[in-house]
């Protein structure tokens, strides 16, 4: 931990001060992951020291330009720190923020108030972010419910975590045979094009022998480098020569070949397609119809159970019936990946929904025509057709792992054995595998404009660096007197919130309504302190599930009629009922200012009672 927290204070603190050295001032910081969260205090430092704001006023202008990314739904993936490394590290930092030891702390925690919870750097990077946003769909859920204490009045649904899914680096992964096909059938324009579905279109034209050809020598020169690699193993174990020259004869360079390569961590279960040792006997000696594995990864030198996953396999790849047929890869790097990626005909991926964030691995060997076999999870639970690859189950999630692994591992077992392996030998008298081919084909269409960095990075700059560059730049000019104007309104509001709350609602109609009725509600609200200018009041309205919650309600803006004392009159316009089914409604306030980027970033909300 001590060292952790060292290297993140060189990364984030040490880092804007680089670039300071530098004469770089950038206006908008990605963090990407809350290793680097400590940047966020140092720019707030950096704008208190030369404007003269004081913190909230930094901070409201700081955090307009920080755009948050988190990758990991495995709790143990966030860094947390107890009170007294962090106080030993920032006793002479905090003053410099104008701050006491409990405020900078509670800067990163979910509860300000514990004083012994630890300090979250994923917290602090969350609440110092305008932006924030999860890696794939999925995660996105997944992320707004693990953080969701930081946002207690606020809806699943709205809270500030949204999701750009991750990308690859398409020319990075290519191999080169198969860039030169794309040269030659979509013309170099997919190069600088290549978030640009229309410039992939051309993949269809691709001859399916052409296509298939290119295809064979990589898997080829996978098996060879795969041969000499376990040569060197076998060296580096002081293994015999008869010994090493065995390693000429492993994998078959015409077989259908399954890839699993990544960091061995037990949610990633590599372990799933070696659960039942007779089925996978018969299934990769079949003399017909044979199948081999490459297995490659590391684990993290701390991690036993991940370390002992791969010495079963190394163990099971020594046994005579496996001997040929299940090879894994040593001292995982950039090259593997490649060979791999580039080499094998189906891309294995089976964690445990849902805890793979989004995963690239897949989407690189897409780019290469690879077919994937992946649980719903990750990027391929939104990238999944049935005609571009294979999924493993529906989606489905368990309590009881040894339940989840047995039903998933027997699902896996069917797809190779039923669909997958008697596809990839379905060859017509050319003896090609023509509907293999045409999955390739569509796959990659489908997959390789959509899964890349010129989208991602495309979409990143469109919905957060664009808008933060154009929101700091507002609250930067004259002074900062936007920054200033915003941070005084926030604690004014802070302070009087307790004298506001939601008095009374009624509708007009009755209990039961027509599709097509119209229907108002008004609203009672004291303000107390406040005006109607530093709050929305809105009508919540939608369908009500088992357990009596709104179901994805519409959100309809109500407006302050008259006033009595400090309580407003709040109505709405004329509503039309317009589905049938069970409905309900509730009336909320929340703070309102134009500058204020996410009307939860204050923790406030009042809801009427039920």
């Amino acid at each position: 931990r001590d060292m952790r927290i060292r290297q993140e204070i060189l990364l984030g603190i040490g880092g804007v001060r680089a670039l300071e050295a530098l004469g770089i001032e950038p206006e908008v910081c990605h963090m990407n992951e809350g290793h680097t969260a400590f940047l966020a205090l140092e720019r707030i430092r950096r704008l208190m020291q030369r404007e003269g704001l004081n913190f909230a006023e930094a901070l409201a202008a700081a955090r307009a330009g920080h755009v948050f990314t988190t990758h990991t739904p495995v709790p143990a993936g966030n860094d947390y720190f107890s009170p007294a490394l962090v106080e030993h590290y920032f006793h002479a930092y905090w003053p410099q923020l104008g701050l006491e030891r409990d405020s900078f702390l509670a800067l990163g925690r979910r509860h300000a108030d514990d004083s012994f919870e630890e300090f979250c750097m994923t917290v602090l990077a969350l609440k110092l972010s305008n932006h924030n946003n999860a890696v794939s769909r999925l995660h996105e859920s997944v992320s707004r419910e693990m953080w969701a204490g930081l946002w207690p009045e606020a809806p699943r649904a709205e809270l500030p975590i949204s999701h750009v899914t991750n990308g690859v680096h398409a020319e990075s992964w290519i191999s080169h045979d198969l860039t030169h096909l794309l040269d030659n059938y979509l013309g170099p324009v997919w190069r600088s094009r290549t978030g640009d579905a229309d410039a992939w279109e051309g993949v269809g034209r691709i001859p399916i022998e052409e296509l298939w050809r290119t295809h064979e020598r990589r898997r080829e020169r996978l098996v060879a480098f795969s041969r000499h690699r376990l040569r060197q193993q076998l060296a580096h174990r002081g293994a015999s020569l008869f010994e090493q020259s065995g390693a000429d004869s492993i994998l078959d360079p015409q077989a259908l070949t399954i890839g699993f390569a990544r960091r061995f961590a037990t949610y990633k279960r590599p372990l799933l397609l070696l659960s039942d040792p007779a089925r996978l006997t018969r299934l990769l000696n079949d003399p017909d119809r044979p199948v081999q594995i490459i297995f490659a990864g590391k684990a993290h030198p701390r991690d036993e159970a991940g370390k002992d996953m791969i010495r079963q396999i190394a163990h099971l790849s020594r046994q005579p019936q496996f001997h040929k047929n299940i090879v894994f890869l040593e001292d995982y790097d950039l090259d593997v990946a490649r060979y791999m990626v580039q080499g094998v005909d189906v891309w294995l991926n089976n964690p445990r929904r849902p805890l793979e964030a989004s995963g690239t691995s897949g989407m690189k060997a897409a780019l290469n025509g690879v077919l994937n076999l992946s649980i719903l999870d990750g990027w391929w639970d939104e990238a999944y057709e049935p005609e571009i690859g294979w999924a493993i189950g529906q989606g489905e999630q368990y309590e009881d792992e040894a339940t989840q692994d047995s039903i998933e591992s027997a699902a896996l077992y069917d797809l190779l054995e039923k669909e997958i392996v008697p596809l990839f030998y379905e060859r017509k008298s050319d003896r090609l595998p023509h509907y293999w081919v045409q999955r390739m084909r569509k796959a990659m269409r489908e997959l390789c404009p959509r899964f890349n960095t010129c989208r991602m990075v495309s979409e990143y700059a469109k919905r957060f660096y664009l808008p933060a560059h154009q929101h700091y730049q507002h609250l930067t000019v004259t002074g900062f007197a936007p920054a200033r104007r915003l941070a005084d309104w926030s604690a004014r509001v802070t302070r009087h919130w307790g004298g506001v709350r939601i008095e009374a609602v009624k509708a007009s109609g009755g209990a039961e309504m027509h599709v097509g009725d119209l229907f108002t509600v008004e609203a009672q609200v004291r303000l107390g302190a406040l005006t109607p200018e530093d709050v929305s009041v809105q009508l919540c309205v939608g369908t009500v599930n088992n357990q009596g919650d709104l179901v994805n309600p519409a959100l309809i803006p109500m407006q302050a009629e008259k006033q009595d004392g400090t309580v407003w009159n709040y109505q709405t316009a004329s509503q039309p009922c317009c589905h049938s089914g069970l409905h309900g409604y509730t009336v909320r306030m929340l703070p309102r200012h134009a500058d204020l980027h996410n009307p939860w970033a204050l923790g406030l909300a009042q809801w009427a009672s039920s």
